[in-house]
């Protein structure tokens, strides 16, 4: 064992680097030594951690009289760390913690519980008070207040169905009504509803929110009512189109059960300086009540959530215009007022606020879409979600991540962290007063015996009482997307992303199907004039030991070689350094990286097609976030499936590839790495009731013109378990996965036995599926070469994996192409052909490939 480090300089010297990325100040590096040294935690004697949001989230506040701006470091304990694919496995088996991420999280409430009781304890007091005696209490209560007549009675919640309904006798009894809250009752007729309070002709505002009859017979009850009540101003919470002084003055707290009316009252909004107007689904704002004679004093107005379709943008600027105090608005971006932030302030030049932000940063900062109340997601678990699941659901919240590295090698996959307690309660904040490191301490100078720490510091200086906050995205801006990243914490504004959407998937379904004329084979053999062997130079141990016809010969030395048959990437700078030349052949094309790259693939198909049918949704999440976010909204407010499927731009083997439906856990993990995010094929074509794909082998001889042939050999990959939607499945690789020929079970299925057996299972013609997957692969190619004709190439022959997936109608979806493929497979079985009419033997695999790629021939091969 390596000796201890015992002294600052040796500390610095091991964790340089460390120290360094973390950005703690020098100053600190001795305070930090000796809190590690000695394993302190001190955190408790000058923080403490308050719940807020009535328990569902907590936050830390300073209790130390002062703290100055990097005068102390803390560290913070790591509640829990673990490698995504065993979070769930770590939850159940590891004693006690999922209890303390429940409780960490707040999610460990006993919800059902809760509402049990809270079920009983409304239902003893229903008994208790029954509908005449509530209805009693309204009449003494207006009595005592001065009314003569009843004129707001709420009845909300008291079980009241139809025929209670008629019994009341609401229009013999009650005339002079204004105000009737119906809410939550059990009324189903429509004609017991409508023949009762089109009674009520002085009715202003009437809430049937919440009673089974508005999802029989909504539209037709709203259509009656409102023609039968000109008076009436709001119904179920919305603005009806009769809306005028009332409803206004009932959303700026004038009007209510202690203020019914307005008789008596000239101008009773005169003193109404705040008027939330936020989500009444109103049309239209130009009306004669909202105007600065009844609103002399308005200076702030929120209207978020309201269509406002029947007023142009300048015609409510119009509006707007009219009020002189107006200092504060609050108004969707994009929406009615249009879609930029500085267009609004602009036309509207005395706010001061717009959505809570000050209209001068947003002159400087150039931002067009600002909001600065965004509230933060709070746990919502179901009441019968285990503990374990609500923290899954939860931890993307909270979670933090690292990947570790040595001088030889980084770790493929990342290491997510939930801090403790004191930890996990910092908020967000854009100007935070606190900066937070994860920092692995080595005392003994090597990496074996690391302990991992976060270490927090004062950025600012802080006083009591002081919430403690951080940035959860320090040194992320809006080149990186920031605003729409805070959606993994925030409700940020649906609308904005849904409009970038909308704009994208125009722009996506204007592109047109352009297609390439097949053409004749021109690439004619490369052998030498003399008759002697093509000396061939590769790295691959497959090519080394299966090509074996005598037209070509390996040789060791790539400067002496016709065709380099490579594995890595060669680029000029290589060529240079191995002394390659423009005159050798070699098995890659010039800018491939649009078909081998799954970020490229997608963007080279959509450039070319828009969205066919054979490509999934896709979307490249550095470039695109903010478009995926209006796909997922929508997909959430149609009740849409919302499953999908994230992968590395470019790393095999479904290294950093999961499957998800929460939306905070799809943007938290862009954070190890670019990646592209898919719409999961959650119904797949099985095989026995397991996931496959299929891998194809595509020979490019050419790419203008285009000439491509498959293998005439395909092969299936199976998932080793039953396929299965269940939430805790996809935390299992082997069911939802199908790559499994790297350190896990591989069961080979010879081709044409699944063929025939798949057409048994499902009585389809196999000939029929793979004619369709001719036509995709064919698209593929034909799309880079309409998007990036500088692919061609004179010396260029190439190998690619095409893997295709088949959905449960038997369409194929590309998946996606792999330069230089693995053919263990094609090298080790010898397989029918997929028309049955031979066999390919695993020895000659490499000779049929290079004879079609050098020789001209067409051996097991089918054009494209």
């Amino acid at each position: 064992m390596a000796n201890k480090i015992s002294s600052l300089e040796d500390f610095v010297k091991v964790h340089g680097i460390l120290l360094a990325a973390s950005g703690l100040p020098q100053k600190l590096y001795a305070r930090l030594f000796h809190k590690l040294a000695s394993d302190t935690l001190d955190g408790g004697a000058h923080f403490q951690i308050e719940p807020c949001d009535d328990g569902r989230r907590r936050r830390l506040v300073l209790t130390s009289e002062s703290m100055p701006k990097d005068s102390d470091v803390f560290l913070i304990d790591h509640a829990w760390t673990f490698r995504l694919p065993d979070a769930y496995k770590q939850l159940q088996e590891i004693p006690g913690l999922a209890e303390r991420m429940g409780s960490l999280m707040c999610v460990d409430t006993d919800l059902e519980g809760k509402a049990g009781e809270e079920e009983e304890e409304d239902t003893e007091n229903y008994e208790q008070l029954s509908v005449h005696q509530a209805l009693e209490n309204e009449i003494r209560s207006a009595a005592d207040k001065g009314y003569d007549s009843l004129r707001w009675l709420e009845l909300e919640g008291l079980g009241i169905d139809d025929d209670t309904f008629l019994s009341l006798h609401f229009p013999s009894k009650f005339q002079d009504l204004l105000a009737l809250s119906l809410f939550g009752n059990k009324l189903e007729s429509a004609d017991v509803v409508i023949q009762e309070v089109t009674k009520l002709k002085n009715l202003k505002a009437l809430w049937l929110n919440d009673n089974p009859v508005l999802h029989k017979s909504e539209g037709r009850l709203a259509d009656e009512i409102l023609k039968s009540c000109p008076s009436l101003e709001i119904y179920n919470s919305c603005f009806t189109p009769n809306y005028g002084l009332w409803a206004l003055g009932f959303c700026g707290d004038v009007f209510g059960k202690d203020n019914p009316d307005y008789a008596q009252q000239d101008q009773p909004l005169r003193n109404v300086t705040s008027l939330d107007l936020s989500n009444r689904s109103i049309h239209n704002l130009a009306n004669k009540a909202f105007s600065v004679h009844e609103l002399p004093l308005l200076s702030h107005l929120n209207i978020r959530g309201n269509p406002l379709d029947q007023n142009s943008v300048g015609e409510l600027f119009q509006v707007l215009k009219l009020f002189p105090s107006l200092s504060s608005l609050e108004v969707d971006i994009p929406g009615p007022l249009g879609n930029s932030a500085v267009e609004i302030i602009e036309s509207l030049p005395n706010l001061s606020l717009l959505n809570g932000v000050d209209t001068a940063k947003i002159f400087e900062n150039g931002k067009h879409v600002v909001d600065s109340i965004i509230q933060p997601w709070l746990p919502e678990p179901k009441p019968e979600d285990s503990l374990i699941d609500r923290v899954l659901g939860a931890m993307w919240l909270y979670v933090m991540n690292y990947r570790l590295a040595d001088e030889e090698k980084i770790d493929e996959t990342s290491l997510w962290y939930v801090m403790d307690e004191l930890g996990s309660a910092l908020g967000h904040s854009d100007e935070p007063n606190f900066k937070v490191a994860p920092f692995l301490f080595m005392p003994s100078g090597n990496l074996d015996s690391a302990v991992s720490y976060s270490i927090m510091w004062p950025i600012k200086s802080c006083h009591k009482g002081d919430e403690c906050t951080r940035d959860f995205l320090s040194g992320i801006g809006e080149d990186k997307h920031r605003s729409a990243r805070l959606t993994a914490w925030f409700h940020t504004p649906e609308n904005y992303f849904i409009h970038e959407f909308e704009k994208y998937q125009q722009n996506q379904h204007a592109k047109a199907f352009k297609s390439l004329p097949l053409t004749p084979t021109i690439s004619q053999s490369i052998r030498h004039s003399d008759g002697s062997p093509l000396l061939v130079h590769t790295d691959l141990p497959q090519v080394e030991e299966f090509l074996t016809r005598s037209e070509f010969v390996l040789t060791n030395e790539p400067k002496d070689a016709d065709i380099i048959w490579t594995s890595m990437q060669v680029d000029e700078e290589v060529k240079k350094a191995v002394g390659l030349t423009d005159d050798q052949y070699i098995n890659q094309f010039p800018f491939e990286a649009c078909l081998v790259m799954k970020h490229h693939l997608a963007e080279t198909i959509q450039k070319a097609y828009g969205s066919p049918e054979w490509l999934q949704p896709t979307y490249n999440l550095e470039t695109e976030l903010t478009q995926f976010i209006g796909d997922y909204c929508v997909r959430k407010r149609d009740g849409l499936d919302n499953l999908w499927i994230l992968k590395p731009w470019n790393m095999a083997r479904t290294i950093d590839t999961s499957i998800t439906d929460n939306l905070s856990a799809i943007i938290r993990k862009m954070e190890t790495g670019p990646k592209i995010c898919q719409k999961y094929i959650d119904h797949p074509a099985l095989f026995k009731g397991k996931k496959f794909d299929l891998r194809y082998v595509v020979l490019l001889r050419s790419i203008d013109p285009l000439e491509i042939y498959l293998t005439d050999i395909f092969w299936v990959r199976l998932s080793n378990n039953p396929y299965s939607l269940e939430k805790h499945s996809f935390f299992e690789y082997e069911t939802h996965f199908t790559v499994m020929n790297y350190g896990r079970k591989l069961n080979h299925k010879p081709t044409a036995e699944f063929v025939r057996e798949f057409e048994q299972e499902h009585n389809v013609k196999w000939m029929d599926i793979h004619e369709k997957v001719k036509q995709v692969i064919r698209q593929v190619f034909e799309a880079a070469a309409l998007v990036h004709p500088e692919m061609k190439s004179d010396k260029s022959r190439a190998m690619y994996g095409v893997d295709v997936m088949l959905d449960s109608s038997f369409q194929p979806k590309i998946l996606e192409v792999t330069y230089c493929p693995d053919c263990m497979r094609a090298c080790t079985y010898d397989m029918e052909t997929i028309n049955g009419n031979g066999i390919v033997k695993a020895r000659e695999f490499f000779n049929y490939v290079f004879g079609c790629l050098f020789l001209g021939e067409t051996s097991h091969v089918t054009p494209l």
